[in-house]
């Protein structure tokens, strides 16, 4: 019995040691990027590090998941760890950013396989009484790597290399694998099923063709132009085949007869709003301290502190009371938080002190935290071992999705915002010719104490008081997907963490 439990332990760290390495990827390396492009060049082709990583890992989710479901966890966690590791290697080796971004690619496959599986091998090992903990633990290990990633970044960057940024996955990986692999022992029995091809094949046309469009709109290319159009037109043709295919198929990727639960439903459409808020805050609060305040940590790490504590409380506060409290009361509170905490982040000016915007940061931390933790565990409460890979994959993926969201629509907002505020502040001032210059129509060209130096105080002072009116203004409209959140939280069913014996029973079919 001993053994037993010890094994589990194994097991859970392996779990969130793969979590940690997977979470912290993407910021890890946004802190190195700067350095990156500076020794390989292609300053115009640098977005394709971060979308093909992300495009990659989002059309791998809802696949990995739902065979997971049909041939077991271990075999595509293990591929997934073994993937991730080699694409590591191989973005440690890089030497042009092409060549980056393909590896980065090769990476996001195995981060597709990673963490919605994770989550699904914590599940069916833990019992359901202890769930709520461990649901906090894992929860709490993705605000912390929102915290060191970036720290740990700038600092191998500054005292390594670049390339260690990427060889540090090793270590971690290695450890994680060989837990994983000889402590973790699997029911031999799963759910064979043919395997859905063409919604696996169309879903991943789908999926790549939104996230490039996406991604690149606005920054590489312009939305209205024939690439982003094509990439738009590419996703609705294979939406619209993916829908299909469903109507011919006993077993798709992703079963749409799990929406008929209303628990999964509220849970998918609490993380897509909840999402969305929180990348919002994550992306521009540090610009507005930075920019606004003239902070002089350049790290996002740092500035995000206050935000990413309150989000390791809450998340582990939220597994906690699980046992205790239903899954709607626990997020009713949650949104509530964050939902308070976003508006007072609307009050925002230039003249507000350091100390009020770290509270409000806390307390959209605590809005985030138990996100993580609660609601994975409210999407497989009516679902048994057969589906919850295909469970945990489709909330990951639902989530990531609104984050991707977040930074588009919000920044779509915040730059035309900025850049109306900033023109008719500096044509009123006769500065026309500074408008023109396009690194004031970027608000991380403010970010750097280079580049205030050089900026005359009064038009610095206009500068400053555009960015902060477009960034509390962007804020504001953040509040839309709050409020939906919230109504996705009140439209929760009553049901909490070990609330019957029935079922305990359906967890262990």
């Amino acid at each position: 019995m001993k053994s037993k439990q010890s094994n589990v332990k194994v097991v859970v760290a392996g779990l969130l040691l793969a979590i940690l390495m997977a979470s912290m990827d993407n910021t890890i390396v946004a802190t190195a990027m700067g350095t990156i492009v500076g020794e390989l060049g292609g300053l115009d082709q640098f977005v394709w590090v971060t979308s093909a990583y992300m495009v990659a890992e989002m059309a791998g989710m809802p696949i990995f998941g739902k065979l997971s479901d049909m041939f077991g966890r271990k075999m595509f966690f293990v591929f997934g760890l073994i993937v991730f590791l080699i694409g590591s290697i191989l973005c440690g080796t890089a030497g042009s950013i092409t060549q980056l971004s393909i590896y980065r690619a090769i990476q996001g496959i195995g981060g597709g396989a990673l963490i919605p599986i994770a989550f699904t091998i914590m599940f069916d090992t833990v019992p359901v009484e202890q769930r709520g903990k461990l649901g906090g633990l894992f929860g709490a290990v993705f605000g912390l790597s929102s915290i060191f990633g970036p720290l740990l970044g700038a600092y191998i960057t500054d005292n390594i290399s670049w390339h260690w940024v990427f060889y540090v996955n090793i270590p971690l990986g290695l450890l994680a694998l060989a837990f994983i692999a000889f402590f973790y022992k699997e029911s031999p029995v799963h759910s064979k099923q043919k395997i859905d091809w063409w919604g696996a094949i169309t879903l991943v046309g789908a999926v790549v063709s939104l996230m490039f469009a996406l991604e690149l709109g606005g920054n590489k290319y312009d939305w209205d132009s024939g690439f982003i159009l094509g990439l738009f037109a590419v996703f609705a043709l294979f939406f619209c085949a993916f829908l299909f295919t469903k109507r011919k198929v006993a077993e798709p990727i992703i079963s749409f007869p799990m929406f008929k639960v209303r628990l999964f439903t509220t849970s998918n459409l609490l993380g897509l709003f909840s999402g969305t808020a929180f990348v919002t805050a994550s992306v521009y609060i540090p610009i507005y301290i930075q920019g606004v305040l003239g902070g002089t940590a350049t790290n996002s790490g740092l500035v995000l502190l206050p935000m990413m504590l309150g989000s390791v409380v809450s998340a582990t506060l939220g597994g906690f009371l699980m046992n205790k409290w239903s899954y709607r009361t626990i997020m009713i509170v949650v949104v509530l938080m964050l939902a308070t905490g976003m508006f007072l982040l609307t009050t925002l000016t230039p003249d507000s002190g350091r100390f009020m915007v770290t509270i409000y940061m806390i307390l959209t931390g605590l809005g985030i935290g138990a996100t993580f933790s609660v609601l994975s565990n409210a999407a497989i409460h009516h679902f048994g071992p057969a589906q919850r890979g295909s469970v945990n994959s489709t909330v990951s993926f639902v989530r990531s999705l609104g984050m991707t969201l977040g930074i588009t629509v919000f920044g779509i907002i915040q730059r035309n915002d900025f850049s109306t505020r900033l023109k008719d502040m500096l044509v009123g001032m006769g500065q026309e010719k500074m408008f023109n210059n396009q690194a004031f129509k970027d608000p991380r060209f403010l970010l750097s104490p280079e580049a205030r130096a050089h900026i005359p105080a009064p038009v610095l002072e206009k500068i400053t008081s555009a960015l902060s009116s477009s960034i509390t203004q962007t804020f504001i409209w953040a509040l839309i997907p709050v409020a939906l959140a919230f109504i996705a939280a009140i439209m929760m069913s009553k049901e909490r963490l070990n609330s019957s014996v029935e079922h305990q029973q359906a967890m262990n079919d």
